[in-house]
């Protein structure tokens, strides 16, 4: 009919004739403003790198894949929590924006997989390159200004490891043949055992495949074999100054504090004026290497399990006299020392027995032994430094900054999907964290840095 000859001439056809021989095509046109590469391409900058690695190639043979275009690639890889590196190198073939980040054009060939791994594994892991990395872009993060120096946060949050929790056993029964070939994590692990100055006690428990990985469990969940992510932050923007990878076991995540502390000090000449931190690092070594070594402010709730919570008399109604060296109790009687700590750098002070014995405080002082004890820690000084500033403003506005820390543990697992890592070894785990705390640096400077829309903003800081 006439009506459906009309319709059909409106209707628009798109023609399929042959295609040009020429294009025009720009991929800087087709990358929104608002992009977070965007932001990100303007504050990593790779210009150094080549020199840095230089010593590491040989001047013979076919030239590899450029180390920027894999960092570039593994920067888009960890900004976007794209875990398998095999959809890594698809999602970069394929997306304008990821092309033009890793400064790819439109006929250029994105490495395989196999081939992208195999420089990745090979050419970074011996020469620190990811850690090159990472301080390059904390160095542009305080030209920027994004780094206060004045308060850190440490903290420390489990990762799961690439083992399965039923392939165990026994630490005391774990046995490997040396003279057979062995995979790198399980050389790795032997080779530290073989390094370390003490003996260590065998753990509960160890993974065939990843022995370095500590088997640990979540407060109602089933164990599992984990790693530790160990975040040293600046509270000013919430910026990750240093990173450490450690076996998921408090000593070692605690002991990491003063690795990160002495090495950003060391390379970047920053100390904190305070560390904020939880009680796991409020223990008494921790604090007296705090005050007393490093003049920090811990602003660290204090380890102690002398205080009672049965009525009876606690230490602090006992009064300390530092220059006697003794304490003094509710009724004027010394508490005196040997001088001489116990193993585990304790002192303990003891009252006269005759002095107890007709108190008439004994019933809630010492109701079951004849005289009373109170155990003083060797850094008790400390710890009292610490007592006294847990009553100050300033150290409950570090209890509100201790909580960007765990947000970016937060952010890390469900945003940048590294709830279980990929790599194996106590040095995959660095290298996946160093990347991780890389991105989330850069992420950090695109969203307070770039001009854009709200829309945007919202998405950036997710």
């Amino acid at each position: 009919s006439n009506a459906n000859a009309e319709i059909a001439a409106m209707m628009g056809r798109q023609e399929a004739g042959q295609a040009p021989l020429f294009y025009a095509f720009n991929l800087e046109d087709h990358v929104p403003a608002s992009h977070m590469l965007r932001g990100i391409d303007q504050f990593l900058d790779l210009g150094e790198l080549h020199q840095h690695l230089a010593p590491h190639y040989s001047h013979t043979g076919r030239p590899s894949i450029d180390p920027a275009l894999l960092i570039r690639m593994l920067v888009v890889g960890y900004c976007f929590g794209i875990r398998s590196e095999r959809r890594l190198c698809e999602e970069v073939h394929l997306n304008l924006a990821y092309r033009w980040f890793c400064r790819l054009g439109l006929e250029d060939a994105v490495p395989d997989h196999s081939t992208f791994s195999k420089n990745r594994h090979g050419r970074f892991r011996d020469n620190d390159t990811l850690r090159y990395v990472f301080e390059k872009v904390l160095e542009r993060c305080l030209a920027e200004g994004l780094v206060g120096g004045e308060g850190f946060a440490i903290d420390a949050s489990v990762i799961k490891a690439d083992a399965n929790r039923q392939k165990g056993m026994p630490g005391a029964d774990a046995a490997w043949d040396r003279e057979s070939p062995l995979t790198r994590p399980v050389r790795e692990y032997l080779e530290a055992l073989d390094e370390a100055e003490a003996p260590r006690t065998p753990p509960k428990n160890v993974s065939l495949t990843d022995p370095a990985a500590q088997w640990t469990a979540a407060p109602g969940g089933p164990a599992f074999y984990a790693y530790s992510t160990n975040y040293l932050i600046d509270v000013k923007a919430g910026v990750i100054v240093d990173v450490e990878a450690t076996p998921a076991y408090r000593t070692d995540e605690v002991e990491a504090t003063r690795t990160m502390v002495d090495r950003v000090e060391q390379r970047f000449d920053l100390k904190p004026t305070r560390l904020i931190g939880d009680t796991a690092y409020g223990t008494s070594e921790m604090l007296g290497w705090m005050v007393d070594e490093k003049g920090i402010e811990p602003h660290v709730p204090v380890w102690d399990k002398a205080e009672r919570k049965d009525g009876s008399l606690g230490r602090s109604d006992f009064r300390w006299d530092a220059d006697a060296d003794e304490y003094r109790c509710p009724q004027g009687k010394p508490l005196l020392s040997s001088g001489k700590p116990t193993a585990d750098n304790t002192l303990i002070y003891r009252s006269n027995l005759h002095d107890c014995a007709g108190c008439e405080l004994k019933a809630r002082c010492c109701p079951n032994t004849t005289h009373r004890r109170i155990a003083r820690q060797v850094n008790e000084a400390a710890r009292d430094v610490a007592r006294q500033l847990s009553k100050t403003k300033r150290y409950a506005q570090s209890r509100r900054h201790r909580k960007k820390v765990e947000m970016l543990f937060a952010h890390l697992k469900r945003i940048l999907r590294l709830d279980r890592l990929r790599l194996r070894g106590l040095k995959g785990a660095r290298d996946e964290f160093l990347l991780a705390a890389t991105a989330q640096n850069l992420r950090r400077m695109a969203a307070w840095l770039m001009p854009k829309s709200p829309e945007a903003a919202m998405a950036m800081a997710l």
